[in-house]
């Protein structure tokens, strides 16, 4: 899947400024409360002195998500240990503890919290007291709180898997796994709930032995106490909270190395490992073949958790990306077309995880990178119905319609009312990619390279926003480009295509296909179906309209004519 995100730091309205001095990611943290202080937003997010009662949701005035996310502090880490008792349809009991830095004077503060009873807080551990208000929990230490200051909280909470139509647990046939993209972190623990946010995490899963608990990084032990084992895992790369994963279940996991002795480990059903181990299999080399585009694999480990559900979406979770098992069953899709898909997720783990979006309107340049390798994996393993280029040029036929339906690629509209996921339209899919397509196309093969190495160098383990990309992609090409990404980015009708001064766009609004405009590969025998992630293909029926995938999470179109939304 892939989802919301970031903090505005200027109005995506504007010009694209025409340049941005680059920034460590807390300096940018903490600049953009500076920003927001500037603007006349402290007020609203940094009203730090009236009692809880008196004090509503904060937000950090994100475009499309107003109230994610809260300011006056940075997390640094995020300590969730969670008791499952074997039963997914039970609430947890969890306590998560929280380690940040304020940024500011702080008397209290808000974290997002929803869906879950809060039992205690500490900070420090001195009691603290605590309302709920909406979705966010504000906290009031006992003591006041300095600038600079560390801060430890501990909440002790339960969190609810039953009802998650709008992201959090999935539940799956034989226990849980977490799709929080793009709002529901906070549905599942209680944490500043913003990708602009980025902290390290420890996840210790108590469990009956005989399931298997994973999560993101990698294991740091088991420990035993009469019929329940505690599991303990720990990212070693600081992480967004819609990027966090937790799967329980009847699993196995499996080990092997990619390049350079990287850890790879699966986690599928038991009972259909085997049947699974073809696509498995493929993993080390999908790696293999990102490094060799974008540079070395950003993270200590990567593999592929296959879950006993029916989604409608594939995401991914940081070091472990998630996919539902039906697209490993859909035999009449080609072998090249299911890899594009595991390739779209894999890409993400450069952008979009290592390199995060700073607001949520800068999620176009997770989705055109993921779409972009996912496409040209296509076209390099597939056959001719996978070509880059009669996809982009489909795209580009399509481009006004989605512009009008959904907004230019770095301004898009609003998701719709009690749809939070439907910012993923397809103009952040293949409307995006389709930017990347033109910048090729006007800067030349070998410096669109270069500038998609140095982009993930530049930015690994930190958060970037659109005018980072514009001021970088202007040094590599060494002109100005603020002018072509105005118009490509921020104009509400299509630019000409540099190079193909034939292609037309349609100005009406035509039924979206899932996945941007992609569409998997009919079976040669029968007509066009859609399926997973987008790849060139047959059209879908215009009646196949795409529909948000459960649990919040944007997702990928199912096989076989069933219309999903797309896939991170």
């Amino acid at each position: 899947m892939s989802l919301p995100l970031r903090r505005p730091t200027r109005d995506p309205a504007r010009a694209v400024p025409a340049r941005a001095l680059p920034r460590t990611l807390r300096g940018r943290l903490r600049s953009a409360v500076r920003r927001a202080a500037v603007l006349g937003l402290a007020a609203a997010c940094l009203g730090l002195t009236a009692p809880p009662a008196s004090v509503g949701a904060q937000g950090l005035g994100d475009r499309l998500f107003p109230t994610l996310g809260n300011t006056g502090y940075d997390v640094t880490s995020y300590d969730v240990s969670l008791d499952y008792s074997g039963h997914n349809d039970r609430p947890m009991n969890v306590t998560t503890e929280i380690t940040a830095e304020a940024t500011t004077e702080l008397d209290h503060l808000n974290l997002d919290f929803a869906r879950g009873t809060v039992r205690s807080v500490t900070i420090g551990g001195l009691p603290a007291r605590h309302e709920q208000n909406g979705e966010d929990l504000v906290v009031t230490p006992a003591f006041h709180v300095s600038r600079g200051q560390e801060v430890k909280i501990a909440v002790q909470h339960t969190t609810d898997p039953r009802g998650t139509a709008d992201g959090g647990w999935i539940r799956t046939a034989d226990g849980l796994a977490m799709a929080n993209q793009a709002d529901a972190a906070h549905r599942v623990f209680p944490c500043n709930d913003h990708p602009s946010d980025k902290a390290l995490f420890t996840f210790r899963i108590t469990a009956p032995q005989q399931l298997t608990a994973v999560a993101n990084g990698l294991p740091q032990g088991t420990a035993t106490r009469a019929a329940r084992r505690t599991w303990t895992y720990r990212t070693a790369h600081p992480m967004a909270t819609e990027l966090a994963q937790v799967s329980i279940g009847k699993t196995s996991v499996l080990l092997h190395h990619g390049p350079h002795g990287l850890p790879i480990r699966d986690v599928v059903p038991t009972a259909d490992r085997a049947a699974l181990a073809r696509w498995l299999g493929r993993t080390p080399d999908h790696v293999a073949w990102m490094e060799r585009k974008v540079g070395p694999y950003p993270f200590e480990a990567y593999g592929v958790l296959i879950a006993n559900a029916t989604t409608g979406f594939e995401l991914e979770t940081q070091t472990l990306s998630l996919f539902e098992k039906p697209l490993f069953g859909a035999n009449q899709l080609p072998a090249w077309y299911v890899e594009s898909v595991m390739v779209h997720e894999l890409a993400h783990q450069w952008f979009g995880d290592s390199v995060s979006p700073r607001r949520w309107s800068d999620v176009w340049l997770n989705e055109a990178h993921a779409t972009w390798y996912e496409a040209l994996y296509a076209q390099e393993r597939g056959d001719k119905r996978a070509s880059l280029e009669t996809r982009m040029h489909r795209a580009y036929q399509q481009s006004n319609g989605w512009r009008a339906e959904g907004g230019p690629p770095a301004a898009p509209k609003a998701p719709s009312p009690g749809q939070k996921i439907s910012i993923f339209r397809p103009v952040v899919y293949d409307g995006s990619a389709l930017v990347l397509y033109a910048l090729r196309q006007k800067i030349g093969p070998a410096a669109f390279e270069r500038l998609e190495r140095e982009w993930v160098a530049r930015h690994r383990d930190g958060v970037a926003d659109t005018a980072d990309f514009v001021q970088l992609a202007s040094e590599v090409a060494g002109a100005p480009l603020t002018d072509f990404f105005q118009d490509w980015l921020y104009g509400d009708r299509t630019p000409p295509m540099p190079g193909h001064p034939d292609w037309r766009s349609a100005g009406a609004v035509t039924t979206p296909v899932p996945k941007g405009t992609a569409e998997a590969p009919a079976p040669k025998s029968t007509g066009g179906t859609a399926a997973h992630k987008g790849a060139a293909g047959t059209p879908v029926p215009k009646a196949a309209a795409p529909t948000p995938g459960p649990n919040g999470a944007a997702g990928t179109p199912a096989p076989q004519g069933t219309a999903r939304v797309p896939a991170s």
